[in-house]
């Protein structure tokens, strides 16, 4: 697995940033407390050699050495409890000087015993929603928030969807990036393709995962602004995350202008993620017929090929919500 490479940098970065804060802190209190505590300056600087001196009896292993260590470890607590009266004795709280993590599992470095902390796990997979290029959706459209019951109407309907939707959660628990089955799904619009994908995209994305969900448009359109722009706008995605994400997801396909260069990019997109073993959600409103027609055969015979078939069908459940209310 590997979360978005910009993203991991960015939130180690900020770990980085708030061990910095909270240690800042912690000095400036401690400063501030022994300015006006006669005698608590000296106590902090023996407790801040009880690692070294620890260390030092450890490696010189001499006689009672466990007993040295013991004795340390009793002045220290000694000392603590000592500095926590002076403390309050002054009118502040008897943990004023200690650091405060936002984390005390990691302490804000992000990681605990070697792996990675629940807390940092949370920030990337936010992170992740973000730069998913669907992060609103991601807050309304799950697995547990895709209904059945506008399917009930048609029963044979309602089977295949309720299958679809089975599948799509195992695909989703599934996912392990390279060698992760490819997906077309089809079938007419609102029939709940974009909702579905998008809860692939959700679970994917907190599993660990680098999901880029774009729509056909957005996608031709970000290539082409790469190929004929005179620089690359703030607004406008880099091409790259097409080619380097765990899950490309295109929403869409066939909205898009047809021409000799969406072809061109179609094809190419398609065919070198297939060769590097990462997969790709196709979703769109063609049939295979018109799938065929408009598009070349290097392309169709790809995803024909390659891509596991996914059929949409029902009544538009957009429709359906408009008459509800």
């Amino acid at each position: 697995m590997g979360y978005n490479r910009e993203n991991y940098a960015r939130i180690r970065e900020m770990y980085e940033t708030k061990y910095k804060i909270a240690q800042d802190a912690a000095d400036a209190r401690r400063a501030e407390t022994q300015a006006r505590i006669p005698g608590l300056e000296e106590i902090d600087r023996q407790l801040s050699s009880v690692g070294m001196r620890i260390m030092a009896e450890a490696l010189g292993a001499g006689e009672n050495c466990a007993d040295k260590i013991a004795q340390i470890r009793s002045d220290t607590e000694r000392l603590r409890a000592q500095k926590e009266q002076m403390l309050v004795a002054a009118g502040y709280p008897a943990d004023y000087t200690d650091v405060k993590y936002e984390c005390e599992k990691c302490s804000d470095s992000g990681f605990v015993d070697g792996y990675m902390c629940e807390c940092m796990k949370r920030e990337l997979v936010m992170a992740g929603y973000e730069s998913s290029g669907i992060a609103n959706l991601l807050r309304t459209q799950s697995f547990d928030t895709f209904s059945l019951d506008y399917y009930k109407n048609n029963p044979e309907a309602h089977r295949l969807m309720s299958m679809n939707l089975d599948y799509l959660k195992r695909y989703a628990d599934g996912f392990r990036g390279r060698g992760s089955e490819n997906l077309l799904l089809m079938g007419g619009t609102g029939l709940g393709k974009t909702h579905l994908s998008s809860s692939v995209a959700k679970r994917v994305i907190e599993r660990g995962y680098d999901v880029y969900y774009v729509s056909a448009i957005n996608m031709l359109s970000n290539f082409e602004y790469q190929r004929f722009g005179s620089s690359m706008s703030a607004e406008v995605e880099s091409t790259d995350r097409c080619f380097d994400c765990d899950l490309l997801i295109i929403d869409d396909l066939g909205t898009e202008i047809t021409n000799q260069f969406s072809i061109s990019v179609i094809y190419n997109l398609i065919n070198t993620r297939l060769n590097t073993g990462k997969p790709t959600v196709v979703s769109t409103n063609l049939t295979q017929s018109e799938l065929r027609q408009r598009y070349s055969d290097r392309i169709t015979s790809r995803i024909f090929g390659e891509y596991r078939p996914i059929v949409f069908k029902g009544v538009d459940v957009r429709a359906q919500k408009i008459k509800m209310q």
